[in-house]
């Protein structure tokens, strides 16, 4: 069993790691430029106006989730995180005709989501045991 301090640890790492990749795939649609227009408009087929509220979308959700407390909105904003990348997967996926083998990148993405989760609830588990 692994003791509260490394699960806090844990969860930080993990926690910081995965809003840094969301936020560091948000920034080119804050104020889309060309290449993000290229990519996300003629080769995913989104609509332009798409590519700044995903952008968005992604910016508050990761700072949803570095916010100690408030756990719902946290519920919801890594649910909206794995949903954005799992659209986009899915999209690559759709517009390429095939499964491009650079796509395994997001494992990054999500492996560091997937354990912030894990490690958040981790969290949520001790501090209901120790109240």
């Amino acid at each position: 069993m692994m003791k509260p301090k490394t699960i806090n640890i844990l969860y930080w790492v993990f926690t910081i790691l995965f809003a840094a990749l969301m936020l560091f795939s948000a920034v080119g649609g804050l104020k889309p430029t060309d290449d993000a227009i290229k990519m996300m408009h003629d080769f995913m087929g989104y609509p332009v106006y798409f590519i700044q509220f995903i952008s968005i979308a992604k910016l508050i959700g990761s700072i949803a989730i570095l916010i100690p407390g408030f756990y719902k909105v946290k519920e919801w904003a890594y649910a909206g995180l794995f949903f954005d990348l799992v659209g986009a997967t899915y999209t690559n996926i759709a517009a390429a005709g095939k499964f491009d083998p650079m796509m395994l990148s997001l494992l990054l993405w999500f492996g560091t989501g997937i354990l912030s989760y894990y490690f958040w609830h981790k969290r949520m588990a001790i501090s209901t045991s120790l109240s």
